[in-house]
């Protein structure tokens, strides 16, 4: 019964708890980092070398 009673009572919780704040708005976005002049290059081989 007390079980029952608790898993109600943390679902009414989390109901309780959606929108709470307000409607959602959109995150700012992220300013870009500055171009640091580095670039990485290379060269990436898979599969089976036969002699």
């Amino acid at each position: 019964m007390i079980t029952r009673s608790a898993l109600a009572l943390g679902l009414v919780a989390m109901l309780a708890a959606c929108g709470a704040d307000g409607p959602p708005t959109r995150p700012e976005p992220k300013e870009t980092a500055p171009t640091s002049g580095v670039s990485v290059h290379g060269t990436l081989k898979m599969g089976v070398a036969y002699p």
